[in-house]
């Protein structure tokens, strides 16, 4: 791929102010015009927050302290490449206030960012934000610039102009998939995106025409419907790339109940998918509580275990096609972790929360485990007893063989390859050895 300097995107017909551009760009040849930080705000109500140490307005633009998580996530993959690629470009689709955009410049030690947003009222604000840390710069030492297109609009400005990142962070709202071809035009090979939804009333099954208009998947509700909002976001990457004749790898797939939010870190590279069972068909039981994936190829022939014959109506629901593959990579996963810790993010009595889902993450790669968690709830429902206690429950089926771990999405539930009969046995086995 190509290795260009920070240029950036040419001024948009409908925002050009020939005046205004002659004023800050005053040589011809620059295709970019970034405002400098004299721009005072106009009517926008201001607000001073920090994090990890960097300070930065919000005026009224649309921010969520709730999403740090979700940064700190993106700033530590985005090191990471740094770190092995020795450069990092980065687009910031959506930038909002510009916080990403600014932690990206300052922690990731990005080489260039592209901060956009379409509201050209933000501008100030942005670009007071990010001069606050980092001087802009000029001509190829430039740091940052900052536009305002339609996201749409402004990767495929990048693709047209054949200006290529190497991180694209989109943070989209709703189950607006349109940005995933453009961010993957507009990326280098081996790059990556950073990829949102927020729409939980489809993931959890009830618009199933909109996630097959927006993913191509058609999702029906099943008790983990938010891992499902994951995998739809993954699947329907895996849809776009196929077109373009590139495949996707999930890193980490993050949910976080505010919102709710979905956000799925890929790697982007030429070829196929390397195992083509990973996109394929989610079916769940009512009346028995398991779960199966299904390949395109055993279409008309799905069926459950618990019933001589073909389950149909509403006692088995079929969701896809899907990821039903990984959602993280766990080497991955720890080198983001020793890096947390290198920089005193976790450990030490600090970053409980962070360090806590990075360990979660990287026990839900065990291979061992399927797709989808087992709420305790469920389980003593089923069983018509009180719910087991997590740890114990867990401890249990590892002693008896099986895989187990915590699921970061929901926080009483589990992922296990146990099946729902021997979860139901183990949790009354417990009944008679504990105390409540």
């Amino acid at each position: 791929m190509l290795n260009l300097t920070p240029k950036a995107l040419s001024p948009s017909p409908f925002l050009f102010n020939p005046i205004l551009a002659k004023t800050l760009n005053p040589n011809p040849n620059t295709r970019f015009t970034a405002i400098p930080n004299q721009f005072p705000h106009q009517n926008c109500k201001s607000e001073y927050r920090t994090e990890r140490g960097l300070e930065f307005e919000t005026g009224e633009t649309f921010f969520r302290h709730e999403s740090a998580t979700g940064r700190d996530l993106g700033v530590l993959a985005a090191s990471l490449y740094k770190r092995s690629k020795g450069q990092l470009r980065v687009l910031d689709a959506l930038c909002g206030c510009g916080i990403r955009s600014l932690r990206y410049l300052v922690g990731a030690e990005a080489d260039f960012v592209l901060a956009n947003d379409a509201n050209d009222e933000y501008r100030s604000i942005i670009s007071e934000n990010l001069s606050r840390a980092v001087p802009r710069g000029f001509g190829d030492e430039r740091r940052w610039s900052v536009t305002h297109f339609d996201a749409n609009r402004a990767m495929a400005e990048c693709y047209v102009q054949r200006e290529f990142f190497d991180f694209i962070d989109v943070d989209s709202f709703g189950s607006d998939s349109s940005f995933l071809r453009s961010a993957m035009n507009a990326l280098k090979l081996d790059g990556l995106i950073y990829a949102t939804s927020t729409d939980g009333y489809t993931s959890g099954g009830h618009r199933p025409h909109q996630s097959l208009a927006a993913y191509g998947a058609y999702v029906r509700s099943m008790p983990y419907s938010n891992e499902i909002g994951l995998r739809m976001l993954i699947g329907g990457a895996v849809r776009e790339a196929s077109v373009l004749g590139y495949r996707v790898t999930p890193l980490f797939s993050y949910y976080s109940y505010h919102g709710p939010v979905f956000r799925v870190m890929l790697r982007l590279n030429r070829g196929k998918l390397v195992d083509d069972r990973h996109y394929g068909f989610i079916g769940y039981c009512h009346q028995c509580g398991n779960s199966q994936a299904f390949s395109w190829n055993e279409l008309g022939r799905i069926r459950c275990p618990c019933t001589d014959s073909k389950v149909s109506g509403p006692r088995y629901v079929v969701s896809g096609p899907l990821w039903a593959g990984p959602l993280h990579d766990a080497a991955y996963l720890t080198e983001m972790l020793n890096l947390a810790e290198q920089w005193a993010w976790v450990g030490s009595g600090t970053g409980a929360d962070l360090e806590k889902l990075l360990k979660q993450m990287i026990d839900e790669s065990d291979p061992k485990l399927p797709f989808g968690y087992i709420k305790l709830d469920e389980v003593a429902s089923r069983a018509k007893i009180n719910s087991p206690p997590l740890r114990i429950m867990m401890d249990t089926l590892h002693k008896e063989g099986y895989a187990a771990s915590r699921s970061h999405i929901a926080s009483n539930a589990i992922k296990t390859n146990c099946p729902m009969a021997e979860c139901m046995r183990i949790a009354k086995n417990l009944r008679h050895s504990l105390p409540y």
